[in-house]
């Protein structure tokens, strides 16, 4: 009986309430609002500087690649032309020293048959 009126009549201290809690709501909305524009500057002050240092990093790397292809290719045409003098060496050496040459390629195979047989005869079953 007495409670029902209290609910179809409001009182100034209900209303008083309900303005509290919607101004909290709003002042809650605002600071959320503020909040949020305020991450949203950082994160693009963020970027702005990120920006730079990921190209200055970009452009180390491409550098260093540049770097290491260019030593590969140095040490490449090193290694060519250590081989070509090499060979051109032996060449020279077979030139001068034909029977000599002939002797110790002979040597160098049967040191290589030998071994081969070595190493051959050692898995025969037996």
């Amino acid at each position: 009986m007495f409670g029902n009126k209290t609910t179809e009549f409001p009182s100034p201290l209900a209303d008083q309430a309900a303005a509290s809690a919607d101004h909290a709501i709003r002042s809650t909305q605002r600071i959320a609002n503020q909040a949020l524009d305020g991450l949203a500057g950082s994160m693009q002050d963020l970027q702005q500087q990120a920006t730079p240092m990921v190209d200055r990093a970009a452009d180390r790397v491409s550098a260093m690649a540049h770097h290491g292809a260019d030593a590969v290719r140095d040490r490449s045409q090193q290694l060519s032309d250590g081989v070509h003098r090499m060979t051109e060496g032996t060449r020279g050496y077979v030139q001068e020293e034909p029977l000599k040459s002939l002797l110790i390629a002979a040597a160098a195979g049967a040191a290589l048959m030998a071994l081969w047989s070595f190493l051959g005869g050692s898995r025969r079953p037996g």
